[in-house]
């Protein structure tokens, strides 16, 4: 199965040659499940021609709003719409989560309780889940047919089904601990408030639980269905 990987954001160019880009985070979060992948860099306005050009899609996270001004939101907008139209697997993460929303008629905006950093409890159906934020923007109005399946602390609206259509989160399974300590101390002060910080660093170690939500997107891309 082939899964189209959007490219919403470049990781800095400090931690990316460690790293590599946010298409590579996602192709080592679902090594295993025999996928592959083909990745479009559409924050630097490279697109597939279609949805046909994959079975199924991936949008990743971003440093941009979904509701900010820049040439290649409005297509993929349109994309999104057009996969959605089509029936085929859609997943979202963060930014990904943000802009389908929005997309869809939802609304995306700057939560006014400030930043979510490092390992979060989140409350799924299933159960709790600890895994990586890191976001200041939030869906804050559902669009038509999005089911709301996640909560955490300061994030009502942490993950979203669309059923038959998408999957979308707020957090970031693809994320380990080094590269969002790494964030927390290149990317965070100065932005992000030192207490957020401080209560991050303090919490890194937490077992995640990257591996469930990665058999969820497995099983949502083969099934469209989340159990």
């Amino acid at each position: 199965m082939k899964i189209g990987i959007l490219q919403t954001g470049l990781v800095p160019a400090d931690l990316a040659a460690q790293t590599g880009e946010y298409p590579a985070f996602f192709a080592r979060l679902l090594d295993g499940h025999g996928f592959d992948f083909q990745p479009w860099a559409v924050v630097q306005g490279e697109f597939p021609e279609g949805p046909e050009a994959a079975d199924g899609w991936l949008i990743t996270g971003s440093r941009h709003g979904a509701y900010e001004d820049h040439p290649w939101i409005p297509p993929l907008e349109q994309l999104i719409r057009d996969i959605y139209a089509a029936g085929l697997p859609l997943v979202g993460v963060c930014f990904g989560h943000q802009i389908i929303a929005q997309a869809l008629g939802g609304k995306v905006e700057k939560f006014p309780g400030g930043w979510s950093v490092g390992p979060t409890r989140y409350q799924f159906p299933e159960g709790e889940r600890v895994l990586n934020a890191w976001h200041q923007d939030q869906v804050t109005a559902l669009p038509p047919g999005a089911e709301v399946v996640a909560h955490a602390p300061g994030c009502a609206i942490a993950a979203l089904h669309y059923p038959g259509h998408a999957f979308t989160v707020q957090a970031h399974p693809e994320f380990d601990d080094a590269f969002t300590r790494a964030l927390a101390e290149t990317r965070g002060p100065g932005v992000v408030p030192q207490d957020r910080l401080d209560a991050a660093r303090a919490a890194f170690g937490t077992p995640l639980d990257s591996g469930a939500l990665a058999d969820q997107f497995a099983r949502f891309f083969k099934q469209k269905a989340l159990s």
